[in-house]
């Protein structure tokens, strides 16, 4: 089984349980020179429960609990998909939205149903997404990227993962599920942090 890296291995951990998320992660990373891991494959990785009143608090509650078990620098998440005709809800409950035991399918189903019937200058949206990274030589950091969009009126292309075939961004006239993955890296509310950017500034890249 892996065990914790050692510090003079250039590794980053991904502090997510989601694959789908991890797997957008790691792309947007590019060719950071890092081993780019999961938490999940450490022995005894758990994720703390998104309990934070803010996107940040949780993001750096899932970095500190990586980096604190592994030793090296861990890069946490949390996003939400805000509503304006719903006041910004799902917000901080996006993947628990509609209660425990539904899909990603019935969630959109259940957004689409709350909107049916208004009209698209009323089904305003944006997904916020703010990342953390927490390390020995770095300490912590956050930053925050937002994508603002329409919320379709029907589910469109078979891409992406979560809110993406509801998602529809204007400037492109397509939804997040009918783009490329180059395409929604470049203009996501992750792709807007740029993670890549965010280690080198902070001078990770040369510590690890």
């Amino acid at each position: 089984m892996p065990s914790a890296p050692s510090r003079s291995r250039a590794v980053l951990v991904l502090a997510t349980a989601n694959p789908a998320k991890g797997r957008e992660l790691v792309a947007l990373l590019g060719t950071m020179p890092f081993q780019v891991r999961l938490f999940s494959e450490f022995p005894g990785a758990r994720l703390p429960e998104e309990t934070g009143r803010t996107y940040a608090e949780n993001a750096l509650g899932k970095a500190r609990a990586a980096a604190g078990l592994t030793g090296t620098l861990a890069l946490g998440d949390d996003s939400g998909l805000e509503v304006d005709a719903l006041a910004g809800a799902p917000g901080l409950n996006t993947a628990r939205f509609g209660g425990p035991g539904l899909g990603d399918r019935e969630r959109r189903e259940l957004l689409l149903e709350r909107l049916r019937g208004l009209e698209p200058a009323r089904r305003t949206a944006r997904f916020r997404c703010v990342i953390a990274l927490v390390g020995p030589t770095l300490g912590e950091q956050v930053v925050e990227g937002v994508v603002e969009g329409i919320i379709a009126e029907a589910a469109r292309g078979s891409g992406g993962f979560g809110y993406d075939p509801v998602f529809f961004y204007p400037p492109l006239g397509r939804t997040f599920a009918e783009l490329s993955d180059e395409e929604k890296a470049r203009v996501s509310h992750r792709g807007r942090i740029r993670a890549d950017s965010m280690i080198t500034q902070t001078g990770c890249g040369a510590a690890w």
